[in-house]
């Protein structure tokens, strides 16, 4: 059996987002979210890192040509960068856009994405919404 090798990117997108619940009152939502109650909300700077895992091709000597990791990672991102998320983007309609909650959301796009590469999967992706907060997914049964 070949031998895999995982290999990590880091990508950034800056957006804004609300916490708020519809279903719940002014007062409600203050108390449990605090300041990031604004209607106008608050921005981030955000560094995602993305894993990925596969054999390396014998000719190339990589799981993936990183030119094409970069294009399925960045057509994604582009649906975040300098957007309320809240607002722009149909994920967090019905959804509070935490760390948590984007980080799920990215999980699942990207993995969507490198499903078309043979042998490749997502393993991990890492979203930092400030240095000291981040949020992980990895993958299930690991």
């Amino acid at each position: 059996m070949a031998q895999k090798v995982t290999i990590s990117k880091i990508f950034r997108f800056s957006a804004s987002h609300r916490y708020w619940r519809k279903d719940w009152s002014t007062e409600k939502n203050e108390q449990e979210f605090g300041l990031c109650t604004s209607p106008y909300g608050h921005g981030h700077n955000y560094e995602l890192h993305v894993t990925v895992t596969g054999p390396v091709h014998p000719l190339t000597g990589m799981i993936i040509n990183l030119t094409q990791l970069k294009q399925v990672v960045n057509e994604i991102i582009l649906q975040f960068d300098h957007k309320f998320l809240n607002l722009d983007t149909p994920y967090f309609e019905d959804k509070i856009p935490t760390t948590e909650n984007i980080a799920l959301v990215l999980f699942e796009l990207v993995e969507d994405k490198l499903a078309a590469f043979s042998g490749l999967r997502l393993e991990h992706i890492r979203l930092y919404e400030r240095d000291d907060l981040y949020a992980d997914v990895r993958r299930e049964g690991k």
